[in-house]
């Protein structure tokens, strides 16, 4: 497998009562993605660094972008394939993402627009929200959208197995 097009990502998910099931979705941040919106946010990911696995990739990926240490036990929601070729294998864990909080997140520089000889540094994740299904489904890029439902699928079954 070709690390270099695998990414690990996780999926911050929170039960409550009043608001259902909701899960955390995140915007990229800077020049290029300012004006996009449904269809271009993401599940914090990304790329293992060498010798890294990609459990582990996804663990410091998730705290890197968010500035939310992730705690388990996590739900394992397996891989899709994105447009781009690349492979992200994400898992999921319940916890709270506070309403309002910006992410605390690494920056990245890159030029832009391509080709022009300027760099931008900004926040890789610009907002993040807690969204419930459908909306998140809005949101996230569509080869992404699986994760919601496998997400789903595990707690129906968890949920079921727990009254059985």
């Amino acid at each position: 497998m070709s690390r270099a097009k695998t990414s690990g990502g996780l999926v911050l998910f929170e039960n409550t009562k009043a608001n259902g099931t909701q899960m955390l979705v995140a915007h990229p941040g800077g020049p290029f993605f300012a004006n996009k919106d449904e269809g271009w946010w993401s599940i914090p990911k990304g790329e293992p660094e060498q010798e890294e696995e990609i459990f582990d990739a996804a663990l410091r990926e998730f705290e890197e972008e968010t500035g939310l240490k992730p705690k388990g036990p996590y739900l394992e929601l397996g891989n899709i394939l994105q447009k781009n070729g690349k492979r992200v294998y994400a898992w999921a864990f319940e916890g709270a993402w506070p309403e309002g909080k910006i992410p605390e997140c690494n920056e990245i520089t890159m030029e832009f627009p391509k080709g022009s000889g300027k760099s931008w540094t900004f926040p890789e994740i610009d907002r993040a929200l807690m969204l419930p299904p459908a909306q998140a489904r809005a949101k996230l890029r569509k080869e992404q959208t699986p994760f919601i439902d496998r997400l789903l699928e595990r707690l129906e079954r968890n949920s079921m197995a727990s009254k059985g």
